[in-house]
């Protein structure tokens, strides 16, 4: 794959998973807003990477990531209790940010930054799942290839810069700030 190293990918995609025999669209990326990626940074799973580099522009696409390839097994000791205390700000618990179904950003003792789904807020307690949303389930991606060349070294340079974490230029994002569950992320190729 060395030879596709460095190319900017554009694909619009619906992602689903199948639950219990039940097909579920649970993303989509349309052709006016793709995902967007550089090959060879480790931005996307090997996998789906695997699978699009060597398609073209046009080119339709439909495959299945096992939950190997894709966020793997769901594991219950991902779901874990915190002090309630920790959310509070000036004081107050800050429902305004924190209810079930939240996704919430969290950082750990060694300064790492994820996401977390709240689940339950008891008296004292906040649980939490830090399982990837698509933990558990095969994915299926069925789309077409909007864009895929040789990345500009613009691009290259707006990628390292955000990995040094200068953050995204991107317009549709805000800085990074986040994404709600179920949709694609914002499309400037660096959000995972």
């Amino acid at each position: 794959m060395e030879e596709n190293k460095n190319k900017y990918i554009a694909v619009a995609y619906k992602l689903y998973t199948n639950k219990d025999g039940k097909n579920t669209m649970v993303e989509e990326a349309p052709a006016d807003k793709p995902f967007q990626f550089i090959s060879g940074f480790g931005f996307t799973l090997d996998a789906f990477e695997k699978e699009l580099v060597n398609l073209e522009k046009g080119n339709e696409f439909d495959f299945t990531l096992t939950k190997e390839q894709a966020y793997g097994d769901y594991d219950n000791d991902h779901v874990i209790d915190l002090d309630k205390n920790i959310f509070t700000i000036n004081g107050k618990f800050d429902k305004d940010n924190i209810f079930v179904d939240a996704i919430v950003p969290l950082q750990n003792e060694d300064g790492n930054r994820f996401f977390a789904k709240v689940v339950a807020i008891g008296d004292d307690k906040v649980r939490v799942d830090l399982n990837h949303p698509l933990a558990g389930l095969e994915l299926n991606f069925k789309g077409h290839v909007v864009e895929s060349r040789e990345a500009t070294k613009d691009e290259i340079q707006s990628l390292i810069n955000h990995m040094n974490g200068g953050g995204c230029n991107c317009d549709s994002c805000e800085g990074c700030g986040g994404h709600k569950e179920g949709e694609h992320e914002c499309g400037c190729g660096h959000c995972h």
